[in-house]
């Protein structure tokens, strides 16, 4: 009897643990020709997403990727529509143009099937707005991942504005690129359309402005800019002949002034931020290291550097993310990096950009 009453317990102590261990989220990749798909086909398996099916119609491609990363060729469908009609995912991140995001989401979104995009969310605002409308309608998550949210130092330096470590913000900085496309390496099926006007919505101005207008619009709570005035040029007209190759933006607020330097000219690649206030600085130089420089009499500071750790999960990867999302875990703010609300400004402001850059003109958003 006493025998039997200690199985029953084990049994129902081994179900209750059976049930309180959550399935993975079952994802689907939508395009290879994004190389920052190797983010989800390289990722350690710990338990939290399952990768069901691949959507990609370059057979060479996949299978290229596939030898590397060591996954089946039986994922791999021809079209996004066989995908999820095989493997049923529960999410879609897209890794192929930008241009096609809203084919992914149109194709998405009526199935309740939610998605996360590489950044920017759209090639423009046309497109942005019917992903909206889409996401809205059929009450499904629409994400934008910037490797940038991944980076403690940006959440560091934000925290310590918002505890006032250096006063009221005045200005940033973001500095973000590399010495370009063509000089770095990137393969030719992504190179194809990265230079494309169209499939990528310009150069540098949107492969790299985008990081400093998600950042901004973070940093200001959802507030758009009053102002966007951008010049655009191309350094490079032998490898980056459609397109930009370098950018500046301004933004300006009620308080405060943003400059924003997407280049595909730097001679180092970087991704960094300045923040300065009345009373000091922050300089977030890179995924880990920053430092504080405190003003000291006319041309004085004292500085601090930090070295921080990467952050918990699942705030340290945009598929962790996504599945807490999903899950119901974590609900994002309406200005959070990774958020709709803040993407579709981020769109506003690289159309204002483009335009300003276009027509030489300052182009004013405040209504």
């Amino acid at each position: 009897m006493l025998r039997n009453l200690i199985a029953l317990i084990f049994c129902t102590i081994n179900v209750s643990v059976g049930l309180s261990q959550e399935k993975p989220l079952k994802i689907g990749v939508a395009g290879l020709t994004h190389t920052h798909v190797h983010w989800i086909l390289g990722r350690e398996d710990i338990g939290d997403i399952e990768l069901v099916g691949i959507a990609e119609s370059n057979r060479e491609l996949a299978q290229r990727y596939a030898d590397q990363h060591g996954f089946s060729m039986d994922l791999v469908y021809d079209s996004l529509e066989e995908m999820i009609a095989a493997a049923k995912p529960e999410a879609v991140t897209a890794f192929g143009t930008i241009y096609d995001h809203l084919k992914v989401v149109q194709t998405c979104a009526p199935k309740g099937i939610h998605v996360m995009v590489e950044k920017p969310l759209a090639v423009n605002m046309d497109h942005a707005t019917k992903m909206k409308a889409l996401a809205e309608k059929h009450n499904i998550h629409l994400l934008t991942n910037y490797e940038t949210t991944w980076y403690p130092t940006n959440h560091m330096a934000k925290e310590l504005l918002d505890q006032g470590k250096i006063g009221d913000l005045r200005k940033v900085i973001v500095r973000d690129g590399h010495r370009g496309p063509v000089k770095i390496g990137v393969n030719q099926e992504f190179l194809e359309w990265l230079q494309d006007p169209i499939l990528n919505g310009g150069g540098a101005i949107t492969d790299f402005g985008c990081y400093g207008a998600n950042l901004m619009t973070w940093l200001k709570k959802g507030v758009r800019p009053n102002t966007v005035t951008a010049v655009t040029q191309q350094l490079q007209a032998e490898n980056n002949p459609k397109v930009d190759d370098d950018a500046t933006i301004i933004l300006t607020y009620d308080d405060s002034q943003a400059i924003l330097e997407p280049s595909w000219n730097w001679p180092i690649g970087r991704k960094d931020m300045e923040l300065y206030g009345l009373t000091g600085a922050i300089y977030a130089d890179n995924r880990n290291t920053l430092r504080i420089r405190i003003a000291e009499g006319y041309d004085g500071y004292d500085e601090e550097k930090m070295v921080l750790e990467e952050r918990p999960a699942p705030y340290n990867d945009p598929f962790s993310l996504l599945a807490s999302v999903v899950r119901g875990k974590i609900t994002l703010s309406p200005h959070d990096l990774s958020s709709l609300e803040n993407n579709m400004i981020v769109v506003e402001i690289l159309d204002a950009a483009r335009k300003s850059a276009k027509n030489g003109k300052t182009i004013n958003l405040k209504k």
